[in-house]
């Protein structure tokens, strides 16, 4: 396969151009090329005023050797692509495989098994993603919050309520396989080649759905509103599990267990510490949602080809002389801050997008790191305590129903409560309250986000704007706890194959799928 990186495409260009910039590179005429496979595209913004895309293609030719050393182009090179081969099976048990959570990296775990011949029983805590996003919105609307239906419980997990970003700074060779699998089950092309993926929250409910499709079709036998409530030994290995269910308590003999719970499962995270499987503390962030007018943004990122081109996103932090950092997180072009939370009293945002990326703002996490220095023990549950008193906090503080505390960036710097809106208006539901974040924020954090704006806004002139919008508080970036396991994925008790994001060994919806394909490769080896 000859590959051809680095090929400069104006703003509004199209394949045709493509495969004539192509050519040259490689000294050949246009109608000599074969297909052509975009392999990366990206946009360099470096100069306003000649903002353009970039592209890595791939193609094959007769005798490609030689093609390469004839080509007068100096980014032209052979690569070999090898496809992902799922390992042979060896599992010889007569059990069928667990996988507890449909997030991505149950979901990637119980379809590589499937596909392999071993399906598996799937336990979902919440409901399928039609129900819970019907959930979902009565909740946006009403503030009546269903524990067991919402943005953190349910088919997809929950990234199915943000931004579908694909971006992942891990390589390996499972990554491909992710990213056809998504896209044989709906997700845009463009995902598998962009520099920046995304799927967007509407398509992927369709996604998910159509995963689920093929694990039953395969033989899994999937099961919603089943959460997982205890755990059965016998001679330190798994023996079964205890699982709560529409029709009451059960017992599933099991011998492995993909427990892949997501990062909000905390009665789960407590069964596991009752139960003494190991665990350790982990650091996470804690901090606010930014918005901005998204045209804003746009115009200070790209210049004048700002409308021509797909709405920016940004990737920002600094480091103060405290020790501490601020850093942007989950940055959702053209979306909207939403309510996540999964418990009563507690307030929970977190940004969301769909594919068209088409609404006025756009926001993103705004964070500063914790750990265990910070947290009120010394416990493994500790960050769980830690994450839930902020969360009571901004409940409290916007005067409950679910509304979140909001505050204009010039107050926050002030130190003084707002009393409105300016130029950026708030986009969460199910409502606001205008007044000082401090209350809902550690003391650490909110000199940390004083202190880091104004050198973010050096960064992205704007980004510090008067009338940005704070909204109060972000607090599940990350499982605040690591469910250990060894070199071949299981916990120490054997069986136990603790997987994905919520376990402590994901960042986002690839990394949790690839590792759930890891730990379905384990589960599959015996």
């Amino acid at each position: 396969m000859v590959r051809i990186g680095n090929i400069p495409l104006p703003v509004g260009g199209g394949m045709d151009q493509l495969r004539r910039r192509a050519a040259r590179e490689l000294g050949v005429r246009p109608g000599e090329l074969g297909e052509l496979k975009i392999v990366r595209q990206s946009i360099d913004a470096r100069k306003k005023q000649d903002v353009h895309y970039v592209y890595t293609v791939e193609l094959s030719l007769p005798d490609e050797g030689a093609a390469v050393r004839r080509a007068p182009g100096n980014h032209v090179t052979l690569v070999e692509r090898v496809p992902y081969t799922f390992p042979a099976v060896r599992r010889r048990s007569s059990l069928p495989p667990v996988v507890v959570g449909m997030g991505p990296a149950g979901l990637f775990a119980a379809l590589f098994l499937a596909r392999s011949g071993l399906p598996c029983v799937v336990l979902e805590r919440g409901q399928d993603v039609d129900r819970r996003t019907l959930d979902v919105g009565d909740f946006w609307v009403t503030g009546k919050l269903d524990e067991g239906s919402n943005v953190q419980f349910g088919e997809g997990g929950a990234g199915t309520f943000s931004d579908g970003k694909l971006t992942t700074g891990t390589h390996d060779a499972r990554i491909s396989a992710v990213l056809d699998t998504l896209v044989e089950a709906g997700a845009p092309a463009d995902v598998k080649y962009s520099h920046k993926p995304h799927i967007g929250t509407d398509v992927l409910r369709e996604v998910v759905k159509a995963i689920r499709k093929e694990l039953i079709a395969l033989g899994c036998d999937v099961r919603f509103g089943h959460r997982l409530t205890g755990l059965t030994v016998s001679s330190g290995a798994l023996a079964g599990v205890e699982v709560e269910g529409p029709a009451g308590r059960c017992l599933l003999a099991a011998d492995a267990v993909v427990l892949a719970p997501g990062h909000s499962a905390r009665d789960t995270f407590a069964m596991l510490q009752r139960a003494g499987v190991p665990m350790e503390q982990k650091k996470f962030a804690v901090g606010v949602r930014i918005e901005h007018k998204q045209r804003d943004i746009s115009l200070r990122q790209y210049g004048p080809a700002w409308d021509r081109l797909p709405p920016s996103d940004y990737k920002l932090a600094c480091h103060l002389p405290s020790g501490r950092s601020a850093f942007t997180f989950c940055v959702c072009p053209g979306g909207e801050v939403v309510a996540a939370a999964s418990e009563r009293g507690g307030l929970v945002t977190n940004g969301m997008s769909c594919r068209a990326r088409d609404g006025e703002n756009i926001n993103g996490g705004l964070l500063v790191g914790v750990g265990p220095e910070d947290f009120p023990g010394e416990d493994v549950l500790s960050g769980v305590r830690f994450q839930q008193q902020w969360e009571r906090a901004a409940f409290t503080l916007g005067g409950g129903g679910f509304a979140a505390p909001v505050q204009r960036v010039e107050d926050f710097l002030l130190g003084q409560s707002s009393e409105g809106p300016g130029a950026v208006l708030p986009t969460y539901r199910p409502g606001v309250a205008w007044t000082d974040l401090s209350p809902c924020l550690p003391g650490c954090v909110t000199d940390t986000l004083r202190g880091a704006l104004p050198l973010l806004d050096r960064k992205l002139r704007g980004f510090a704007h008067p009338d940005a919008v704070l909204t109060g508080v972000e607090t599940r970036s990350s499982s605040p706890v690591r469910i250990l396991r060894d070199e071949n994925y299981q916990s120490s008790l054997r069986g136990l194959y603790p997987c994905g994001e919520g376990a402590g060994y994901a960042g986002g919806i690839v990394s949790a799928a690839v590792d759930g394909i890891r730990v379905a490769e384990a589960v599959a080896g015996g």
